[in-house]
C-alpha cells in the first residue's frame, strides 16, 4: 500500500510541471526598415519557453521589446538579446494566460522595434485556452426578503458567478440547487432564482441552500441563497382545537372546574403578524342557557354566571367564536361542550310516606314483608343506606328496599300482634340527606301451637264388675291459639279395635262401651292413643298415652317346657347357666321356683336365673338334666333344664421340625407357593384348629392361615439381599390360645436381572480435524452387579449420528477404548453422536445403553456472509432518534461463528453495532422531504487480526409520515336544500365539500363524515354531502352538522367545522280542515236570507303562495246555500219556506293552495233543515241489561245484543265500548262480543258502559250499562309440583310427617275442598284427605330402598290430578334414637327445630336430625330431675356417614354438656336447661324406647299395634288373688309385651299344649332380636 502511494504521487507531480518548449514556436526575420505584421500561430496557455527567435537583426542596429497597444501583455514575455547580434530571441517570463488577455480575445500583442529608425515588428501569438478556472461566485452569501404572497413564477434574487477562462466554451456556467432542494424555489440558467409554488409564513419562515455554479470541465463554485419569508396578513385565527370539553359542578358559578384537552385558546393564522383576537359565545344548545354563561373577550376564559341543574340537562353546547381586532370578518369557531357534574342536591324520597302490611305470625326468616322504593334525581340515584328504626324490631331491609322478617321468633300474635316502626333512608354522601317513613306490620293468627295435655299419661282400670258406661278417665288438653285454632276435638287414634271404649269428643271423659271378657292368668292391657286436634284449617294435633288394664284370675306356669344352658368347666359357683321364663300374675302370695333334682349342684332364683353352685368338671360328667317348678302354693308347673358342660383348651400346637432352609430363584413368580410348614395340635374343635402366621421377612412372604402354604408376596432381589429368615408361628382357636413357632431359612439364587450400566450416560470428547486415525479417544466403562457370565460385559457402537460408511469412530468390544477409524472434516460435520451398548454374558444377555458426543475443533478458513447481498428496508420519517432500523445477519463456518467479527460502516446518520444492528443515530431525525433514499456499504470482518471480510449494500427508504391536518374551504352558510322525502336509495344533493391534505399517500386521502349524531345526512365517497332522510321544513327547517375531514394515515389526524343546513319550502302539505264534517240544524221557518250557517277552515303548514287557500263546492253546490271562496263562510242563499218536510242538505266541500301543483283536501257540510223542531236525542230501549257467558268460550262468542234509536231516520246510531275494551268488543247493530276466553277465577262480574251515538254534528249521545256474568266451567285442579322428593329414617314413627303435597284448583273456593288419596294403597305410607300431609305407617323393611307413592287430589265434581311422591328411607335402628329434654314450651321449640339441629350437630360435630318433639315422654323414659317449668322432648339420631349408636350419642352429650348447654343458651337465652334421658332400669329398655317414641309423637307403628292389641287380648292371662289395683300389675312395665314377638306368638293355654324352645346364649339372642333379656315375661 505505501508503495503505490508513493507511485502515484510521483506521476501526479510529473502532470503537475509546466512544459518548457526549447524550440520557439516561429522563427521570423525582422523588418527594421519597414516594420512587420505577424501573426506567429497558435500556442496552449500555460506555455514557457521560446516564442520568437528574430533573424537577420542588421548589427548596426538594435531592437528593443514593445507593447503593441497593451502594456500588460509585456509582462509575460522578455527579448534575449546581446546588441550587435543579428539574432534575438522573444521568450516567456512566466507561464502564458490567455484568460489575462480579455481584450485580444486570448491573443499575446507584443512588438520588436529597431531603435533606429523606430520602425515596429507587430507580433500576435494566439493563446489556446485551457480550462484551468473555475466559476466564482461574486458573493458568497445571496440574501433576500420576501413576503408571503411573493408572486408565483417570479425572480425572488439573482445569483451571479464568473469563470476566468477566456473561451466561451470553457467559461460557460451552469447554475443548479444543490440537495436538498427546496420544492419552493428553482434557479434558472442566469442565475434567476424564482419562485415555483405558494409561501407559507406559518409552515417556513426562511429558506436556506447552496447554488452551485458549474463549467463544462466540471469546474464548479458553491454560494448560500437565504431567502427570509416574511408574514403578510391573509389568514383567519384558528383554535388550538376543534373541540373542548369542560366540566363543573350545578349550581356552581365561576370559571370551568376543568377544560381538556387544555384551556381554550385561540391565534392569528398569520403567526408572524399574530394580531389579538377577540372571544365570543355565538349559540349554546340548549339555548335557553345563553344567559347562563359569559366568555372574557381578550383571554377566552368561560364562566358559568348562573348556576346550571345538572337535573335539567346533563350537557350544554356552547359555540365559540374567536375574531382579529383589526378585521371582525377574519374569524374562527370552535365547540365547547360543558358536562355538568352532580352535586347531592336532592334528597331521597321513599314512594310512599307511610307503609301498611299484613304479616303471618312465625313466619320464617328472610320472609318478604313489603318492599319500598327510593328514588334520588340525583346521578346515580339514591347511594346510600336503609335501616330500620329501632333496629331492635325483628325486622330487616336490604339495600333494594324489600322488608324481610329477621326475627323469626318474635313474630307471635299471642306475644304481641302489632309492630309500628320506621324505615330510614340515608344517604352516604354529604350532606346525607334523611327521609323515613312510618311502617305499620300487623301480624296474622297462624295454628303454630298445638293442644297440650295436661298429663303425660293417663291410666284406667276396669275390674270385674265392670258396666257398659262406666267412667273409666279423662284426658284434658288445651291450645293457647284463637279462634277455630284454639277449640280443641278429642278422638281415640287407634288401640280401640275391638270398640271397648269411647270418648266424648268435647270433654275427653274415656267410658266403656262395651264389657270386657276377662281371661285366665291374662292382665288385658288395652294402649289406647288419644288424639287432641284444634279446628285450625291446618289443624294441629297433640296425642297422649291411655294405659287400660283388665286382670283376670292368674295360674302361674312355664312357657317353655324343656330350657337348654350351657358351661364351661371350672367355673366359679353362681355362674348364670340360663335364665327361664315364665307367666304368672302378682299377687300378695309371691311364687316360687325350686330344683327339684341335682339341687347341691344348681339353683333358680325368683327372677328365673339357674345358676351353677359349685365348679363342674367335663371328664367327670358333660350333660345333666335337672327338673324345676313354680307355684304360687295354690297352682304349680313344671319344667326341665338341659345342662351342657364345655370343654376348655389345654393342648399347644407341634411342628414336625424347627427349622427349614429353602432356595429360591430371584425372578421366582409373586403367588408362586414355596413351601408348607405345618404343625399338628392334640385338642378337638376349635381348641385344636390352627391358624398360620408369618413373622420378619421384609413383607416379601405371605402364608396360607389354614395350610401352612408359604408363598412368594414380595420381588426377591439376590443383589440386595441374598438371604431372609421367617418365623412361622401356629396358633389355635382355643380361649385362651396355644401357640409354637419354626424357622424358614430362604437363600435367593441369582438370575441375569441386571443390565449393565455404563458409568456416564453421555461421554464428551473433543479433537481436532487434523487428528490421526487410530488417535484413542477416550476409554468406556460399565459395570454389571450380577456375577459370574451374567456380569461379563462387551462393548459395541449401535448408531452413529450423522451416519457414515464406514463409521468415523471404532470401539473395542473388551477394553471399551474409543477409536478415530476416518479422518474428520470440521466444515462437513461438527458433533457426533455414537450411541453405544454394553451387553453382558447372561442368556439371555441385558443389554446398557450410552452415548459419546464427539466435538471436531475447527481452523479459521471460511470468510463470513450476510443472509443477503443487498438490504432493502423502509422506515417511517418520525422514526425514533436511536431506533432500530435492521438487524444485518452474517454467518461464518468457522467455530465461533461470527462472534467474535465487527462491521466497518461509514454514516453520520445511522450506527451499527457488533450484532449487526442498525439504528437511527441519537439526536438525528429523519425527514422524507429532505432525503427519501440512503445507500450504505457495510462491511464484515469475522476477527479482529486477519480477518476475512464480506461486504453488502443497505438500501434505506424513508416514507412518508402524516404530518398534515386536512382542511376545510370557505363554505356558504347556510347550504340550502328543499325539502324532501329523501333515502338511501334515493337521496338528495346538499353540497359537495372538498377537504384537502398536503400529505401525500392514504396520509393525504380526505374522508369526510359527521360527528354529529344524525340518520338525516351523510357523505358520499367524492365529499358530496346527501340527504338521506326525510326532511320536513314544517318540522325542522335548520339542522346544525358538524363535521370531521379525516385522513387515512397513521394516526390519522382530522378537522372539524360546523355548518348550517337550511330546508326550504316545498308544497308537501295539502290543507287540512277543521273538521271532517261540519253540521248545522236549521230550523226552516226562522231562516233568512245571508245568515251563516257555518264557516269552514282549513290550515296549511306550508308558508307563503303554498298556504293560501280558496274553499269551493266540487261536486257542485245547491241553490239553497252560497260558498265565500276566500272566507269559507257557508250561508242561506234562498228562501226556505217551500220546504215542508226535514231535509239534509249534504255538500262536498274542497279547500285549495296556490302550491305548483295545488294540493287539497274536502270535508262534508251536512245541513239538517227541521220544519218542526230541533229537539231530539239517543235513547237505550233498556237503562240497563245482563247477559251471562260460560267460562272459557272462544273468541268472537256472541254475550248479548243492546239496541238504541235516535228518534228520526235522518240519523244513524253508532255504539262504543268505553270499558274493558281488551275483553269485549261491540258491532254496529250493538252485538257484544267476548274478545278472547273469560275465567271466573279471575274474575265472575265485569260491568261495562256502552255509549250510543248519532250521525248529528255534534252527535248526540246514551250510555248505559251491561253486567256479564261469568259462569264457571269445572275445571281439574293442579299439582305445584310434578314430583316431590323426601328423605327419611327407617325409625320414623307412625304418622310422621314425610312431605306436604299441595293442588290448586282455579274453581272458586274449590282449592279448600280437594280430597287427597294414594292411587294404590300403601303399607308403609298415607296421605292425610285434606291437608295432602304424606305421613309414615311403617318404614320398617324400607331401609336403603326409594318408594315411589302416585297422590291424587280430587274435587268435589270428581276432576283429579296426580303427583308422584318419590321417599328415601335411611337405615336407622330404633335403638339409635336419642332423647333430651328441654325446658322450653313446646311451640317455641317447634319453631326452632332447625336451629336446634343445628345447634347439636355443632356441639356433638355429628349431622344430627331431629324426628320428633312432644310435650310428653309417655312414661317410656327415666327421668332424673323434675321441672315445673313447660317440658319438652327432643328425638332425634345422629349421622356421620352412617348412624352414630345411641349409646356413643349419649356419652359425648354428657362429655360435650357444657359445649351443648352454650349452643342452646345462644338459642333460647340464660334459663334453659337440658337433660339426657337415660333408658329406663328396666331389662327391656329398647322397647321403652319405641314407646317413648310413640307417646312423643302420639303416633305408633299402625299395623304392629293392630297386631299386638289383639294378641294381648286373646294370650293374656294372669290370675289375681289378692290386690287387683297397683300393687299386683306393675304397671311401669305395661309396655314390655308389646316388643318381644317369640314370647307373645308362644304364649300357649294348658300345659299340654306347650311347645319347646331352646334358650339361646345371651349374646347370640342378642344379635338375633336386638334384646338379650326374656327376664321381662316374670313380670307380666
Amino acid at each position: 500500500m505505501g508503495t503505490t502511494h508513493y507511485l502515484w504521487t510521483f506521476l501526479v507531480g510529473l502532470l503537475c510541471v509546466p512544459v518548457v518548449k526549447a524550440t520557439p514556436i516561429s522563427v521570423t526575420t525582422i523588418n527594421c526598415a519597414e516594420g512587420s505584421d505577424l501573426t506567429l500561430g497558435s500556442v496552449d496557455e500555460e506555455y514557457e519557453g521560446d516564442v520568437e527567435f528574430l533573424t537577420q537583426i542588421p548589427t548596426d542596429r538594435t531592437v528593443r521589446l514593445e507593447a503593441n497597444s497593451f502594456p500588460d501583455h509585456l509582462d509575460f514575455l522578455e527579448l534575449a538579446y546581446n546588441p550587435g547580434s543579428p539574432n534575438a530571441t522573444v521568450r516567456t517570463k512566466k507561464a502564458l494566460d490567455a484568460d489575462v488577455l480579455k481584450q485580444t480575445g486570448g491573443e499575446l500583442w507584443y512588438s520588436v522595434f529597431c531603435e533606429t529608425g523606430e520602425m515596429a515588428n507587430k507580433r500576435k501569438l494566439r493563446l489556446n485556452d485551457v480550462n484551468d478556472n473555475p466559476p466564482i461566485f461574486q458573493d458568497r452569501i445571496y440574501t433576500k426578503t420576501i413576503s408571503e404572497i411573493y408572486a408565483v413564477n417570479t425572480e425572488v434574487i439573482r445569483v451571479k458567478a464568473e469563470d476566468a477562462d477566456i473561451s466561451i466554451f470553457n467559461n460557460r456556467i451552469t447554475y443548479s440547487i444543490l440537495a436538498p432542494e427546496p420544492a419552493d424555489f428553482q434557479i434558472r440558467s442566469d442565475g434567476a432564482i424564482l419562485l415555483q409554488g405558494p409561501l407559507n409564513y406559518n409552515i417556513i419562515q426562511n429558506y436556506s441552500f447552496i447554488v452551485e455554479a458549474r463549467d463544462n470541465g466540471n469546474l464548479s463554485d458553491t454560494a448560500n441563497v437565504q431567502i427570509e419569508i416574511t408574514d403578510f396578513d391573509n389568514l383567519n385565527p384558528y383554535f388550538s382545537h376543534s373541540l373542548y370539553q369542560a366540566t363543573i359542578v350545578e349550581n356552581q358559578e365561576g370559571p370551568f372546574q376543568s377544560i381538556q384537552p387544555e384551556a381554550i385558546k385561540a391565534q392569528d393564522g398569520d403567526t408572524g403578524i399574530n394580531v389579538a383576537v377577540v372571544y365570543a359565545i355565538t349559540s349554546v344548545s340548549p339555548s335557553k342557557y345563553l344567559s347562563n354563561f359569559n366568555i372574557e373577550a381578550n383571554s377566552g376564559v368561560i364562566s358559568v354566571v348562573t348556576g346550571l341543574d345538572r337535573e335539567e340537562t346533563p350537557t350544554v353546547t356552547l359555540n365559540i367564536k374567536a375574531s382579529q381586532q383589526d378585521n371582525s370578518l377574519k374569524t374562527a369557531e370552535t365547540v365547547v361542550t360543558v358536562t355538568i357534574e352532580d352535586t347531592n342536591d336532592n334528597a331521597p324520597k321513599f314512594d310512599q310516606t307511610s307503609y301498611y302490611a299484613e304479616l303471618l305470625e312465625n313466619s320464617p326468616k328472610d320472609t318478604v314483608v313489603f318492599r319500598a322504593t327510593v328514588t334520588d334525581l340525583d346521578v346515580d340515584g339514591f347511594v346510600g343506606t336503609l335501616r330500620i328504626i329501632p333496629e331492635t324490631e325483628p325486622f330487616s331491609i336490604s339495600l333494594d328496599g324489600t322488608v324481610r322478617v329477621k326475627s323469626p321468633a318474635d313474630l307471635d300474635r299471642e306475644v304481641g300482634g302489632n309492630f309500628n316502626f320506621q324505615i330510614e333512608a340515608r344517604e352516604n354522601d354529604p350532606p346525607n340527606h334523611i327521609v323515613t317513613a312510618d311502617v305499620n306490620v300487623t301480624l296474622l293468627d297462624e295454628n303454630d301451637n298445638s293442644p297440650i295435655f295436661g298429663s303425660s299419661k293417663y291410666e284406667g282400670k276396669v275390674f270385674k264388675n265392670q258396666t257398659v258406661g262406666m267412667y273409666i278417665t279423662q284426658v284434658e288438653a288445651a291450645d293457647p291459639d284463637e279462634g277455630v285454632n284454639g277449640q280443641v276435638k278429642y278422638s281415640i287414634e287407634f288401640g280401640n279395635l275391638e270398640r271397648y271404649f269411647n270418648i266424648d269428643e268435647n270433654t275427653g271423659e274415656i267410658k266403656l262401651e262395651k264389657i270386657i271378657p276377662l281371661e285366665e292368668n291374662q292382665v288385658l292391657q288395652f294402649s289406647l292413643y288419644v288424639t287432641a286436634k284444634d279446628e285450625g284449617r291446618i289443624p294441629r294435633s297433640s296425642a297422649v298415652l291411655v294405659e287400660i288394664k283388665a286382670p283376670g284370675d292368674s295360674n302361674p306356669q312355664f312357657l317353655q317346657s324343656t330350657y337348654q344352658g350351657s358351661i364351661e368347666e371350672e367355673k366359679e359357683p353362681g355362674e348364670t347357666i340360663v335364665k327361664v321364663t315364665f307367666l304368672a300374675v302378682n299377687t300378695e302370695v309371691p311364687v316360687t321356683l325350686n330344683v327339684l333334682n341335682h339341687a347341691d349342684l344348681f339353683a333358680i332364683d325368683p327372677t328365673g336365673v339357674f345358676t351353677s353352685m359349685v365348679k363342674l368338671d367335663y371328664e367327670t360328667q358333660s350333660n345333666y338334666s335337672v327338673q324345676i317348678s313354680i307355684s304360687d302354693g295354690t297352682s304349680s308347673d313344671e319344667s326341665t333344664v338341659v345342662v351342657k358342660v364345655v370343654d376348655v383348651n389345654d393342648n399347644s400346637p407341634v411342628f414336625a421340625v424347627s427349622s427349614v432352609t429353602l432356595p429360591v430363584p430371584e425372578d421366582t413368580d409373586l403367588g408362586a407357593n414355596l413351601t408348607a410348614v405345618t404343625a399338628t395340635d392334640a385338642d378337638d374343635g376349635f381348641n385344636g384348629e390352627l391358624r398360620y402366621s408369618l413373622q420378619g421377612g421384609e413383607g416379601k412372604f405371605a402364608i396360607d392361615p389354614r395350610m401352612g402354604m408359604v408363598s412368594l408376596a414380595g420381588l426377591l432381589d439376590r443383589e440386595t439381599k441374598a438371604e431372609l429368615k421367617l418365623e412361622v408361628v401356629a396358633q389355635d382357636q382355643g380361649r385362651p390360645a396355644h401357640s409354637a413357632t419354626a424357622t424358614l431359612i430362604i437363600q435367593v439364587s441369582d438370575v441375569n436381572d441386571n443390565a449393565p450400566s455404563f458409568s456416564k450416560t453421555e461421554y464428551e470428547v473433543e479433537v481436532f480435524e487434523t487428528e490421526t486415525v487410530g488417535t484413542t479417544l477416550t476409554t468406556l466403562t460399565a459395570v454389571d452387579p450380577d456375577e459370574g457370565a451374567n456380569s461379563a460385559i462387551t462393548f459395541s457402537i449401535i448408531h452413529q449420528e450423522p451416519p457414515s460408511i464406514p463409521l468415523a469412530f471404532e470401539l473395542d468390544t473388551s477394553t471399551g477404548v474409543l477409536r478415530l477409524a476416518q479422518v474428520l472434516d470440521y466444515g462437513s460435520v461438527k458433533v457426533y453422536k455414537l450411541y453405544v451398548q454394553a451387553a453382558d454374558g447372561g442368556t439371555p444377555p441385558l443389554f446398557g445403553n450410552g452415548s459419546v458426543v464427539v466435538r471436531v475443533k475447527d481452523v479459521n478458513n471460511k470468510p463470513p456472509r450476510f443472509s443477503a447481498e443487498r438490504y432493502d428496508v423502509a422506515v417511517s420519517e418520525n422514526l425514533a432518534s436511536g431506533a432500530t432500523i435492521v438487524t444485518l445477519d452474517v454467518t461464518d463456518e468457522d467455530e465461533g461463528g461470527f462472534s467474535n467479527g465487527f462491521f466497518i460502516f461509514a454514516s453520520d446518520t445511522f450506527n451499527i453495532n457488533r450484532q449487526g444492528v442498525v439504528s437511527l443515530m441519537n439526536n438525528v431525525t429523519l425527514d422524507r422531504e429532505t432525503r427519501n433514499n440512503y445507500i450504505l456499504q457495510v462491511v464484515a470482518v469475522d476477527q479482529p487480526k486477519d480477518g476475512l471480510s464480506a461486504t453488502a449494500q443497505l438500501n434505506i427508504t424513508v416514507q412518508d409520515y402524516n404530518d398534515n391536518t386536512p382542511q376545510f374551504p370557505a363554505l356558504p352558510d347556510p347550504i340550502l336544500i328543499p325539502e324532501g322525502n329523501y333515502s338511501d336509495k334515493t337521496p338528495g344533493e346538499v353540497y359537495h365539500i372538498l377537504a384537502t391534505d398536503s400529505d401525500i399517500g392514504s396520509n393525504g386521502e380526505v374522508t369526510i363524515s359527521i360527528s354529529s349524531s344524525t340518520a338525516l345526512f351523510r357523505f358520499r365517497e367524492d365529499g358530496m354531502l346527501l340527504a338521506v332522510g326525510s326532511l320536513d321544513r314544517e318540522t325542522t327547517d335548520t339542522y346544525e352538522l358538524v363535521i370531521v375531514a379525516t385522513d387515512n394515515g397513521t394516526p390519522q389526524r382530522q378537522n372539524l367545522t360546523s355548518i348550517r343546513v337550511r330546508v326550504t319550502d316545498v308544497n308537501d302539505n295539502a290543507p287540512v280542515f277543521s273538521a271532517k264534517t261540519y253540521t248545522k240544524n236549521v230550523l226552516v221557518k226562522d231562516a233568512k236570507l245571508g245568515d251563516v250557517l257555518v264557516t269552514l277552515s282549513a290550515t296549511d303548514k306550508d308558508e307563503d303562495v303554498n298556504a293560501l287557500i280558496t274553499y269551493s263546492f266540487p261536486s257542485g253546490g245547491s241553490s239553497y246555500l252560497a260558498l265565500n271562496n276566500d272566507t269559507g263562510k257557508v250561508t242561506v242563499a234562498s228562501d226556505l219556506s217551500e220546504i215542508t218536510e226535514d231535509t239534509v242538505l249534504q255538500l262536498d266541500v274542497m279547500a285549495k293552495d296556490n302550491g305548483l301543483p295545488p294540493l287539497y283536501s274536502t270535508a262534508v257540510v251536512q245541513i239538517f233543515l227541521h220544519t218542526i223542531s230541533l229537539e231530539m236525542g239517543v235513547n237505550f230501549e233498556n237503562s240497563s241489561y245482563m247477559f251471562s257467558i260460560l267460562e272459557n268460550e272462544p273468541e268472537g262468542t256472541v254475550v248479548g245484543t243492546v239496541k238504541a234509536t235516535s228518534g228520526t231516520t235522518m240519523f244513524g246510531i253508532t255504539y262504543v265500548l268505553t270499558t274493558h275494551t281488551d275483553l269485549f268488543s261491540v258491532d254496529a247493530h250493538g252485538a257484544l262480543t267476548a274478545r278472547q276466553m273469560l275465567d271466573k277465577e279471575k274474575e265472575e262480574w265485569y260491568i261495562l258502559e256502552l255509549e250510543a251515538l248519532d250521525s248529528r254534528t255534534p252527535p248526540s249521545s246514551a250510555v248505559t250499562m251491561v253486567k256479564v256474568h261469568v259462569e264457571d266451567v269445572n275445571e281439574a285442579p293442579d299439582f305445584k309440583e310434578q314430583i316431590y322428593k323426601s328423605r327419611i329414617f327407617s325409625v320414623a314413627p307412625y304418622k310422621y310427617p314425610v312431605v306436604q303435597v299441595q293442588a290448586t284448583d282455579v274453581d272458586s273456593a274449590d282449592s279448600g275442598r280437594l280430597e287427597y288419596s294414594l292411587t294404590e294403597r300403601s303399607p308403609s305410607f298415607d296421605v292425610e284427605r285434606s291437608t295432602g300431609q304424606v305421613y309414615v305407617v311403617s318404614a320398617a323393611g324400607l331401609e336403603g330402598k326409594i318408594t315411589a307413592l302416585q297422590v291424587t287430589a280430587t274435587d268435589p265434581k270428581g276432576l283429579h290430578a296426580t303427583a308422584i311422591v318419590e321417599v328415601d328411607v335411611q337405615g336407622c335402628a330404633s335403638n339409635d334414637v336419642v332423647v333430651i329434654s328441654l325446658n322450653q314450651p313446646t311451640n317455641d321449640v317447634e319453631r326452632k327445630v332447625l336451629e336446634v339441629q343445628a345447634s347439636l350437630g355443632r356441639a356433638l360435630g355429628w349431622t344430627v336430625t331431629v324426628i320428633g318433639i312432644s310435650s310428653t315422654n309417655g312414661g317410656a323414659v327415666a327421668i332424673q330431675k323434675t321441672w315445673i317449668a313447660p317440658m319438652t322432648y327432643v328425638s332425634f339420631i345422629a349421622v356421620d356417614g352412617e348412624v352414630i349408636p345411641a349409646e356413643d350419642v349419649r356419652n359425648k352429650l354428657h362429655s360435650e354438656a357444657s359445649t351443648v348447654r352454650a349452643e342452646l343458651k345462644q338459642l333460647f337465652g340464660t334459663g334453659v336447661e337440658h337433660l339426657v334421658v337415660e333408658e329406663t332400669a328396666s331389662p327391656s329398655s329398647d322397647q321403652v324406647t319405641v314407646t317413648a317414641l310413640g307417646v312423643l309423637f302420639g303416633l305408633s307403628l299402625l299395623g304392629l299395634v293392630a297386631m299386638v292389641t289383639i294378641t294381648v287380648i286373646k294370650y293374656r292371662r294372669v290370675k289375681a288373688e289378692k290386690d287387683p289395683y297397683q300393687e299386683n300389675f306393675d304397671i311401669d312395665r305395661h309396655a314390655e309385651a308389646y316388643k318381644n314377638n317369640d314370647v307373645m306368638t308362644s304364649v300357649r293355654g294348658p300345659k299340654q299344649n306347650k311347645t319347646t324352645l331352646q334358650a339361646e346364649p345371651d349374646c347370640e339372642r342378642e344379635q338375633r332380636n336386638s334384646n338379650c333379656d326374656n327376664s321381662h315375661i316374670s313380670s307380666v
